[in-house]
């Protein structure tokens, strides 16, 4: 009889093209989540900067860059900024419901209108039906799917508007995956009304810390993760909150940038990750 393996195998990914930084290479450490301790194991790797991608959880690991920062919100301390609270009560009616990981063709339908509208060609343009119900179903650990509906007047189930596959964790609330309706003419801003949404989740159930994902500064696809305060980030010493000087430069040159695209936080927001676990084969 062998010995029960006590600790976690790493492995490496071969080096790919980085979807955040045109020139750059990126490559990633993973490790399998599995058998009794799963949760466990995946809890702890998220206080140090994995994400989870159906069974596996990863983190960036290349050899000549650092971009890739690990982001949380402090939800116990979050003040919303006067847009956002005219967000959160412009989608005050929306009917919300934390589901059990379980995938439908509603939510693979309003996927696809995502990704066809903000990462077209983009690596997750090729999933199917099937590929989607691994990325919910496939999970070793306390996940959900939160949805978000239109009320309805005649008692039926209404309109799904947005969606997002969230891990609960013991110090937060982990959002792998969210997507929405990009063309609905009367809801803006709904990818940053559901972060606005797993903020108040997290604080109401005592949860110090909302997991956006990785942030890289430089990529304007991840700088809307800067507009949520306070925010924290992981650096060689640990989590350092950003401080207020710090934060309002960055939402500044945000600010300036031109129209908010909010895409989907990561684990994540990399299209070619979730769903798509070819990269985290062992030979």
């Amino acid at each position: 009889m062998t010995a029960p393996v006590r600790f976690p195998r790493f492995f490496v990914t071969s080096p790919a093209p980085c979807p955040y930084l045109p020139g750059k290479t990126e490559r990633k450490v993973f490790t399998e989540l599995k058998g009794e301790h799963a949760e466990q194991l995946n809890d702890a790797l998220g206080r140090i900067g994995f994400r989870r991608s159906q069974t596996v959880a990863y983190r960036p690991s290349c050899a000549d860059c650092r971009a890739c920062v690990s982001v949380r919100v402090a939800a116990l301390d979050f003040k919303p900024s006067n847009s956002q609270k005219r967000l959160l009560k412009r989608n005050s009616d929306l009917v919300t419901s934390e589901c059990r990981p379980w995938a439908t063709h509603e939510q693979f339908e309003l996927l696809q209108k995502y990704l066809a509208n903000r990462h077209p060609g983009g690596g997750m343009a090729a999933m199917d039906e099937v590929d989607y119900a691994d990325m919910v179903e496939h999970t070793s650990v306390s996940s959900f799917v939160v949805e978000y509906r239109e009320p309805a007047t005649d008692g039926s189930v209404g309109r799904l508007v947005a969606a997002c596959l969230m891990d609960r964790q013991g110090d937060g609330l982990s959002m792998i995956y969210s997507f929405f309706d990009p063309e609905h003419e009367g809801r803006s801003g709904l990818g940053t009304y559901v972060i606005l949404d797993h903020i108040r989740r997290a604080a109401e159930t005592g949860l110090p810390y909302v997991y956006l994902g990785y942030w890289v500064e430089g990529s304007d696809r991840m700088q809307y993760k800067v507009r949520f305060r306070p925010l924290e980030r992981l650096g060689p010493d640990g989590w350092r909150r950003m401080s207020d000087e710090e934060q309002r430069a960055l939402i500044k040159g945000v600010t300036s940038g031109g129209t908010e695209r909010t895409p989907a936080p990561d684990g994540g927001s990399k299209d070619n990750t979730p769903g798509l676990q070819a990269e985290y084969k062992l030979a």
